[in-house]
């Protein structure tokens, strides 16, 4: 059963309750104020028969006691006998037990229903003075004509009701669904194609609404990964594809026995090192690129100086020929510790590499931030504002090892942790890169 066919439904029987509901009650008020009306006039009868009752004259119209000719009275006697009556014989049938109690004044007034000879009749029966008791007797026919009537009307009403109902349903549970199917068309059409640049274009403030901009942002997230990931592959293949081809040239050399002479057979071998160095740190960049895209570590409080006096340990024995001159004061910060202590080993392994031997790397840390300055050939203005990028170099950076993918992890981790990462280029030359960290 589809959602939309449940909406009409559900809708329809919510209406069928109310409007059968709204009958039942409608019908019990009509019929409580008829009921009560005769009950009225036949205690005006009464009191029109209590105050003109006499025996019937022999000859002539005889009138009815109650005045009335709708209304007929009878007087019974204290001993249950029946005095007078308007009707054509006397009722004795309309005097049960309990109308003899009243007559005899064991009972008050009360009002009944009662049958005789297939008609209904409501009836009123109070004591009278010195004993004995009026009947008032009316016939329901006229009563139960009119409810009868009710119960028609009120009928077709629910049965109109319900229908109008399950066609307020349909519609209702057309346009309000029309959201959802817009959605659902969406998705289908994304799932067949592989689309992901398709967009519900949901306009309102609505909760169907949000949920189709919430998708529409979702779809918008996924593409951007996907275009991201793709980029990333394609790069990656391009970078690698230079150091693999440059192996199997100098590998298929050497296999030939070439060449013969010890100095060039000495540098082939070391550019063979070079190359395997830096496809290993291109592997190890693009296996951290990969799990920074992960699903997100922990976060946990760290001591910022103790992390960049580890880092700074592992450059001096990476880079002998660079002093590390480290200005720490105590920082706080939230973060992942494996990713923040990355951050700082690409900024302070770019400041070292691009450092002339016996230069010195000043690195400060204060308030959740990292200063790290070289005194290399630094940054040309033009290439500033691409240092950030995956897989970019510059020109005079091709010839060293790296992957281009440094700076960038960086980034990525200044951005996972709310903070942020600068280029400075200072007037006496070198490069400073500032990396703020939340939570100092």
């Amino acid at each position: 059963m589809s959602f939309r066919l449940r909406v009409t439904l559900f809708t329809a029987a919510a209406v069928a309750i109310a409007a059968i509901g709204a009958s039942v009650a409608m019908y019990l008020v009509v019929q409580d104020q008829l009921i009560n009306q005769v009950d009225k006039n036949l205690e005006v009868a009464a009191q029109n028969a209590a105050r003109g009752g006499r025996p019937p004259e022999r000859f002539g119209p005889q009138p009815f006691m109650t005045g009335r000719s709708d209304i007929w009275a009878q007087i019974i006697t204290a001993n249950g006998d029946i005095f007078r009556t308007d009707l054509a014989q006397p009722a004795t049938a309309l005097v049960p037990q309990e109308v003899k109690d009243v007559a005899s004044g064991k009972r008050a007034a009360f009002h009944a229903t009662a049958e005789a000879s297939n008609a209904r009749l409501r009836i009123f029966v109070v004591p009278i003075q010195n004993g004995g008791a009026i009947e008032t007797i009316q016939d329901l026919e006229l009563i139960d004509g009119v409810l009868t009537q009710t119960r028609l009307l009120l009928i077709a009403f629910a049965v109109g009701a319900i229908l109008l109902g399950g066609l307020l349903g349909a519609f209702i549970g057309r346009a309000a669904l029309a959201p959802v199917q817009r959605l659902t068309t969406t998705v289908e059409e994304v799932t067949r194609t592989r689309d992901l640049s398709r967009r519900v274009a949901a306009k309102g403030s609505d909760e169907l609404s949000r949920l189709g901009t919430s998708f529409d942002a979702m779809l918008g997230q996924l593409e951007m990964s996907l275009r991201s990931q793709r980029q990333l592959v394609s790069d990656a293949s391009h970078e690698l594809r230079t150091p693999l081809t440059s192996l199997r040239t100098n590998l298929e050399l050497l296999e030939r026995g070439q060449p013969e002479d010890p100095v060039e057979r000495q540098q082939l071998l070391g550019d063979l090192v070079r190359q395997m160095e830096r496809m290993t740190s291109l592997v190890h960049d693009l296996i951290e690129v990969a799990r920074d895209e992960d699903t997100p570590m922990p976060f946990e409080e760290l001591r910022l100086e103790d992390i960049v006096n580890e880092v700074v340990d592992d450059m001096r024995f990476r880079y002998p020929r660079v002093r590390f001159n480290v200005t720490s004061m105590p920082s706080s910060i939230n973060g992942v510790k494996v990713r923040v202590a990355r951050a700082i080993t690409n900024l302070l392994d770019n400041a070292a590499k691009y450092s002339p031997p016996g230069a010195t790397v000043e690195v400060a840390v204060a308030s959740g931030e990292i200063s790290v300055r070289d005194h290399g050939p630094g940054v040309a203005a033009e290439d500033a504002p691409r240092v950030f990028d995956r897989f970019w170099r510059s020109n005079d950076a091709r010839q060293l090892p790296g992957s281009g993918l440094g700076l960038s992890i960086v980034k990525d981790v200044a951005e996972s942790h709310g903070g942020s990462v600068t280029l400075e280029r200072p007037i006496d030359g070198g490069a400073r890169f500032r990396l703020r960290l939340r939570g100092a």
